[in-house]
């Protein structure tokens, strides 16, 4: 470490969940889409012209932010596109955030939120759920802060806050940055992205990891008003010049171009999700509804980490956290009914 810069040094960095290889694992840890991309997301990256790879692709990726503005409503200069959700959010913290200009999150919530602030020097305040896991919106508004990240539907509770409540929030402090981390907000039914029309406080992030199947390709964006879209440009110009590569781009605005087999998928998993959340419960666990792709259970008959442990034995893999409040919790990826049965035949016989 001898040559670390003290930042380095001093840091913890997010810890991904496992990406196992050469196991058969049924994986439910990452909230991975257990459908695969639209198909015309195949034919686009088939019929993409590989003479066009020895060119950079647009610094903005223009073409992606036009379909993205299409396909939310709003203008291009609404649209900022960064290489996954996970981008727009640390450059959200350079960009509107530092020493004396706090960002607020709660205590269980992404965390990659408290890394991104260490990493970028930014002050935080750390507001805590309530005893029920939801979000503390008065406790929140309380707090001496510039303004808020909030993971909506929440990760790792799955639990979402109706954007008519999420709208009173934002309107109530004017003064103060909205930054809505939407990335499991397709599951939920609901978004805010039309609010920032109203709002010029507030920025939305979603993904195309999760309910566009496309996790393994590293794209995201972020909506908001053109001066809020402008900050995250200067931080982004000042890093990256090119983060998002030309084949992602052409793969992510056919994955937008269709959206009967978006929603199809969408309703395949939450219709799978509540009968997950159904049989779970029956062998004893506490889950909270969620609106989200995944389900977080606990309080069940076993400590939470002997079941996360047993279950890999049992060729499962799950989420576990030993931190406070949710040691006694996994989070679970929503699969296809055939890899849901087969965590919940697992279950049983840990159980027995």
């Amino acid at each position: 470490m001898e040559f670390y810069s003290r930042r380095a040094r001093d840091i913890t960095p997010y810890k991904a969940g496992e990406q196992p290889k050469g196991c058969n694992f049924v994986k439910l840890n990452t909230n991975e889409n257990p459908y695969p991309p639209s198909p015309r997301v195949a034919e686009a990256v088939s019929a993409f012209p590989c003479g066009r790879l020895r060119l950079y692709p647009s610094p903005e990726a223009d073409d992606l932010r036009d379909a993205i503005a299409r396909y939310e409503g709003v203008a291009r200069e609404n649209v900022f596109v960064s290489n996954g959700s996970d981008e727009a959010l640390a450059l959200a913290f350079a960009a509107f955030f530092d020493d004396e200009r706090a960002a607020c999150f709660a205590d269980v919530t992404y965390s990659f939120y408290e890394v991104f602030a260490a990493m970028f020097g930014a002050k935080t305040q750390v507001v805590p759920l309530k005893e029920d896991f939801t979000l503390d919106i008065a406790a929140m508004r309380a707090c001496p802060c510039a303004g808020y990240f909030i993971a909506n539907p929440n990760a790792p509770t799955g639990i979402a806050v109706s954007a008519g409540e999420m709208e009173k929030f934002i309107a109530s402090a004017p003064d103060r940055l909205f930054v809505l981390d939407e990335a499991y907000a397709e599951f939920s039914g609901e978004t805010c992205v039309p609010l920032i029309k109203k709002y010029p406080n507030l920025a939305v992030i979603k993904t195309f990891s999760k309910s566009h199947s496309l996790a393994g390709i590293r794209c995201g964006y972020a909506v908001g008003a053109p001066a809020l879209i402008e900050g995250l440009l200067r931080m982004k110009n000042s890093f990256n010049s090119y983060p998002v590569d030309a084949v992602c781009a052409a793969a992510c605005a056919a994955a937008l171009a269709d959206g009967e087999y978006h929603e199809k998928t969408v309703r395949l998993v939450t219709k799978e999700r509540e009968r997950l959340r159904g049989e779970l419960e029956k062998l004893g666990f506490f889950v909270p509804p969620s609106g989200a792709n995944f389900l977080f259970a606990g309080r069940a008959r076993l400590p939470a980490g002997e079941i996360y442990r047993r279950l890999k034995e049992e060729g499962v893999l799950v989420r576990h956290w030993d931190r406070p409040r949710i040691s006694d919790f996994c989070r679970i990826t929503v699969g296809t009914p055939h890899d849901d049965d087969i965590l919940l035949e697992k279950l049983k016989k840990i159980f027995a």
